[in-house]
């Protein structure tokens, strides 16, 4: 039977196409987000720590949907967030007797 209905996959076009939709509203809602220190700040930690900066961004995105952010956040509230979700650095003390 040539006349059945295929299940659809969609392109790599069409993911790539969907991915960037996704990408280009959640850098907008950002935008609104943060003043403009607090999202070079974000800027320059995505660039070093990739998944540090993604961890913020999906804090800070899900703040605002559930309504616990109504504000722009500022550039010293964005460094306690970051301290705050950063994984503590383990300091190791070698005692020699």
């Amino acid at each position: 039977m040539s006349g059945s209905p295929q299940s659809h996959q969609p392109s790599d076009d069409e993911i790539r196409r969907q991915q960037a939709e996704a990408e280009a509203m959640k850098q907008k809602a950002l935008a609104m987000l943060l003043d403009a220190e607090a999202r070079q700040r974000l800027t320059n930690v995505k660039m070093v720590k990739p998944e540090l900066a993604s961890a913020v961004e999906n804090y800070l995105l899900n703040a605002a949907t559930t309504g616990r952010l109504n504000r722009a956040i500022t550039d010293n509230e964005l460094k306690q967030i970051l301290s705050t979700i950063q994984q503590p650095k383990r300091d190791f003390k070698i005692n020699r007797r």
